[in-house]
């Protein structure tokens, strides 16, 4: 059995530091280890780690065949109805949403909604998640909403999650993308309504992100580098500015502690 502990905890680091390099050299080395030694449990983790990774750099290619790995990995070893096969199935939707293909990831939301809602506490961060991902996927169908419903629930469960503020953040912003998205080809009123919304939405996210306590460490940075570009986007460009050499100067912190 591979260590899976001690490989999470030096991939943290490296994280940290920003070296997506050097985190994806370690997925790999244990990859091929976990598969020399049938390690299959071990395959599957750390292919849902390679999935993550490959998505946040934008690797598509790679990020959804590691999707067809992990859910053949979740067959082989006859575990679908757990917790852990739901949480490989909105790992897999997640990464199907990132690149362009929502409407395979709404059946395995669906899938991992029927494990969760079933087998986890209503206030765990794992459904938050969840539901964000699926209005994410609902928003780019179309379907604007059930899209606004489930950022909804989101937002009604990462709310009692202690230390939550930076998710919370992401979906006030991406309430901002719904909002501009629905409001496109409205009349000049539904725009005008969509942008107070809009204005409103980033406010909250900016304080959720100002919140005195929130750590400032790697996956703070990593969440305020995908903040910034909402609002630059929205011409809160001195604030869009301030993330990024907020998120630049943890990432090098990061890289110089290694």
């Amino acid at each position: 059995m591979i260590p899976m502990d001690r490989i999470i905890g030096k991939l943290d680091r490296l994280y940290e530091a920003d070296d997506t390099a050097g985190a994806e050299r370690l997925l790999l080395y244990w990859y091929e280890e976990a598969k020399a030694e049938n390690d299959e449990r071990g395959m599957l983790s750390l292919s849902g780690e390679l999935m993550g990774l490959y998505r946040k750099c934008g690797r598509g290619k790679e990020a959804l065949a590691c999707v067809a790995d992990s859910l053949w990995l979740v067959d082989r070893l006859g575990i679908g109805d757990s917790v852990s096969a739901a949480t490989v199935y909105l790992n897999c939707g997640t990464v199907k949403t990132a690149f362009g293909k929502a409407a395979e990831a709404l059946p395995l939301f669906a899938k991992a909604a029927a494990i969760y809602e079933r087998m986890l506490p209503p206030t765990d961060a794992r459904l938050g998640g969840l539901y964000n991902n699926t209005a994410t996927a609902l928003a780019d169908a179309g379907q604007y909403g059930e899209a606004a419903e489930a950022y909804e629930k989101a937002l009604h469960v990462m709310e009692q999650v202690p230390g939550s503020e930076p998710e919370l953040a992401v979906t006030k912003l991406n309430l901002v993308d719904l909002a501009e998205a629905a409001s496109r080809d409205g009349d000049i009123a539904a725009r005008a309504d969509a942008a107070e919304t809009i204005d409103g939405l980033l406010a909250e996210a900016r304080d959720l992100l100002e919140k005195p306590g929130v750590p400032r460490n790697g996956h703070y940075a990593f969440v305020a580098g995908k903040c910034a570009p909402v609002f630059e986007r929205h011409g809160w460009f001195l604030y869009a500015g301030e993330l990024r050499r907020r998120s630049a100067d943890i990432y090098a912190g990061g890289r110089s502690g290694q």
